[in-house]
């Protein structure tokens, strides 16, 4: 298996001189993900949790809904230049083959999709409607989330350059913590996760992530049915206007012992209480 981190020498600049030494880094390298040996898309991934993050961006594109529509997932030949696995192709073959043509993946800021019609496609899209009551979060429990999520940031320690996403239950019990270069990788990671341990739909759950939440993010929580996404930065208009509309309860800025409720403040067990007035 491919490793996580890697050494490049680097030439190191301070005030107290200049000194050449080695650096480590996370390791990004694509994963391309074909269905019954028809290619479908590549993903610029930190290796490890595979298997996680092919069930995640499977259910994440509507292509499955639960774990059992995966009959097999296993890695193809695909060799380096010594000769030695790369374990960067991975074949999935569908228990219910479905029509898939090959696909960009890559999404960005300029998608050319207008607000509305991102919001169409995807309601049209959510199996799994968030209920308006069940989960209720304390507000201790979310400001110390950030916190719970970095002590498990193995490869970070090492690297400082790593996004993670975690899966925790109402009273802050992590479930699940997946580290990746890309945001949504680590999203995917943790909710194929949920798919694998049957916890999807995940009305009980809180996802966590270490960055902004974008759209993306939030679709993908939505997808799984999470009603709670909390993350470290801030949001992005639409984000907020995806969480409205699927009834999620969205969190930014989630920093130290404060935050931004944007939607879903129905979720936040003492926000009425005289330590947070309104």
């Amino acid at each position: 298996m491919s490793r996580v981190t890697a050494r490049r020498r680097t030439l190191r600049i301070s005030p107290t001189g200049v000194v050449r030494r080695p650096d480590t880094l996370v390791v990004e390298e694509p994963l391309e993900i074909r269905t019954g040996g028809q290619s479908l898309a590549v993903t610029m991934r930190t290796p490890g949790a595979d298997i996680d993050l092919v069930h995640g961006f499977l259910f994440s594109e509507g292509l499955i809904e639960r774990a059992d529509d995966i009959a097999v997932a296993r890695y193809c030949a695909g060799t380096d230049e010594n000769g030695q696995n790369t374990y960067n192709l991975l074949d999935v073959q569908l228990r219910q083959p479905v029509p898939v043509t090959p696909r960009n993946f890559l999404t960005n800021s300029a998608c050319g999709l207008c607000g509305k019609t991102a919001l169409d496609e995807v309601r049209t899209r959510l199996p799994f409607p968030i209920p308006e009551d069940g989960l209720a979060v304390k507000t201790s429990v979310l400001t110390a989330l950030p916190d719970e999520l970095r002590s498990r940031q193995t490869v970070f320690d090492a690297t400082g350059g790593l996004h993670a996403a975690g899966l925790f239950t109402a009273d802050g019990t992590a479930l699940a913590v997946r580290e990746d270069v890309g945001r949504h990788n680590a999203v995917d990671k943790v909710i194929g996760w949920a798919l694998r341990e049957n916890r999807v739909p995940a009305h009980d759950l809180v996802l966590m992530v270490s960055g902004r939440a974008s759209f993306e993010l939030v679709q993908k929580a939505a997808m799984a049915g999470i009603p709670v996404l909390g993350a470290v930065s801030a949001p992005s208009s639409l984000a907020v206007d995806l969480a409205e509309d699927a009834g999620l309860t969205l969190i930014g800025f989630l920093r130290g012992d404060s935050m931004n409720v944007y939607t879903g403040t129905h979720r936040i067990l003492d926000i009425h209480s005289p330590s947070h007035p309104v």
